[in-house]
Formats: structure tokens, C-alpha cells, sequence
């Protein structure tokens, strides 16, 4: 039981923190292996991103945009998350999905 909350912990962490590894169970053990899934890169444009990977799967609504919180807006592509700050990447994220 506690491997299993581990293994949620892990990969709650993994994805709020722009993973750029996949963490694993195997056998009750937690493994971490970096990802091959190619992501866009940090600083990239939307345009950019957009003519790279294609259309998003998913647009979210832009949240934040007040002082002190920078519009963040997230777009999903099969197997990965990508986070932009105005129109740039901060984070791509794999989800797995």
C-alpha cells in the first residue's frame, strides 16, 4: 500500500515539476527512466510549437493574467502536456496518455 501512494506521489511530483522522466512500478519497485517522447523546448513560440507537433488534441482556457500572475495556457497532445507563459513554453510535460 504505501509503494502504491509512493508511486502517486512520484508521479504527481513528476508531472507538476515538467517531468522529463517516466517513473515506473515494476515488481513494487519505483523506477525512473528518462523519456524518449520528444517535447517542444523551453522558450519555444505557440507558432512555433504548433507547426512542429501540429494541432493540439486540447486548448485550455487561459488562467492567471492579473499582476503578479502571468497568463499561463496549456495545450494537450497525445502523450504530452505542454505549458506556455504568454506565448512561450515554460513546461512540457509527458502524461502518458
Amino acid at each position: 500500500m504505501q509503494t502504491r501512494i509512493l508511486a502517486a506521489l512520484l508521479c504527481g511530483c513528476a508531472a507538476a515539476g515538467g517531468a522529463l522522466a517516466e517513473t515506473l512500478v515494476v515488481n513494487d519497485q519505483v523506477q525512473v527512466r528518462e523519456s524518449q517522447l520528444e517535447r517542444p523546448k523551453r522558450g519555444s513560440t505557440m507558432s512555433e510549437v504548433e507547426k512542429r507537433f501540429g494541432a493540439p488534441v486540447a486548448r485550455h482556457p487561459t488562467v492567471g493574467g492579473a499582476p503578479h500572475q502571468p497568463p499561463i495556457t496549456r495545450w494537450d497532445y497525445s502523450g504530452f502536456s505542454v505549458f506556455f507563459e504568454h506565448d512561450r513554453v515554460v513546461h512540457a510535460v509527458v502524461t502518458g496518455g
